[in-house]
């Protein structure tokens, strides 16, 4: 795993500070979404048992629900240093020659910006037609769900993640730790 990074120090430029603010606040949301979660499935389990009835919606809801949870909480493990990945030669080359380094992380990001703007440009008329056609999930008379909140934060949870690809690269070049 890379460096530890930490929160943005008050030194940082300000729309830096708004950036992991507002990347702190969704990885908030998607925690709040694991605990409805939980009470949820918890709800459902005790409705099976002790009522015979389950609580209705519950797959759909947490199929809707992980697909948020996700893109909430990716842009916070990215900025936190803890997105998946191999450092072992980064780690090598950052000990020898720390430009290189540098130089090869700058490009790992910046396809990590690629890659998200193409989520991002692809996933948007998705997001306008769920709206406009007012899509579900769910069965007409028992349960449904709108499925465009869900569209929604991933649009946020990627644009997040975009802006902090953006901003590791600007931190990097700039000197900040995070």
């Amino acid at each position: 795993m890379s460096h530890q990074e930490t929160p943005a120090a008050p030194g940082q430029p300000l729309p830096l500070r708004w950036l992991d603010a507002i990347t702190a606040a969704a990885n908030v949301v998607g925690s709040l979404l694991i605990f409805g979660l939980v009470l949820l499935i918890g709800a459902d389990v005790a409705g099976r048992n002790l009522f015979g009835a389950p609580v209705s919606g519950v797959p759909e809801m947490v199929s809707l629900s992980i697909v948020a949870i996700v893109f909430l909480q990716a842009p916070m493990a990215l900025k936190a240093g803890r997105m998946t990945r191999s450092d072992g030669v980064l780690g090598s080359l950052r000990r020898r020659v720390p430009r290189v380094a540098a130089a090869l992380e700058t490009l790992f990001d910046g396809f990590g910006i690629v890659a998200l703007a193409a989520i991002l440009y692809a996933h948007w008329p998705i997001l306008v037609q769920s709206w406009e056609r007012n899509d579900f999930v769910g069965a007409i008379g028992d349960f449904t769900a709108p499925t465009w909140p869900v569209k929604l934060m991933l649009l946020i949870g990627a644009g997040l993640l975009l802006l902090q690809f953006a901003a590791r690269i600007l931190r990097r070049h700039l000197g900040y730790r995070a």
